[in-house]
């Protein structure tokens, strides 16, 4: 599944519950964490924590990478969109962090 760039992981964790027509309960039994933390996610008012990607990982057949790719693309989209203007107002300093 390509997800569409900069979605929240719980729009892409939807359409896979959808397509494995799996409910939030269904999903948060096989992964042994409680049901408002699945249907928190889905719903966009809960981030995604390194030990629910590793969870979501193993059971789609993912990458904890993927998931969390995921979160860190849709945090910085949304902080740009959020303080673009603030982040355009820093100077940047003398120094180059290495890659």
């Amino acid at each position: 599944m390509t997800p569409r760039k900069n979605a929240h992981p719980g729009e892409i964790l939807a359409k896979l519950m959808n397509e494995a027509e799996l409910s939030a309960n269904a999903l948060a039994r096989e992964l042994g964490v409680p049901p408002n933390r699945i249907s928190s996610i889905v719903n966009g008012s809960r981030g995604l924590t390194a030990d629910t990607a590793l969870r979501l990982a193993r059971y789609f057949k993912t990458t904890p990478e993927y998931w969390m790719d995921l979160r860190n693309n849709y945090e910085l989209a949304q902080a740009r969109a959020e303080s673009a203007k603030e982040y355009a107002e820093i100077k940047p300093g003398r120094l180059e962090a290495a890659e």
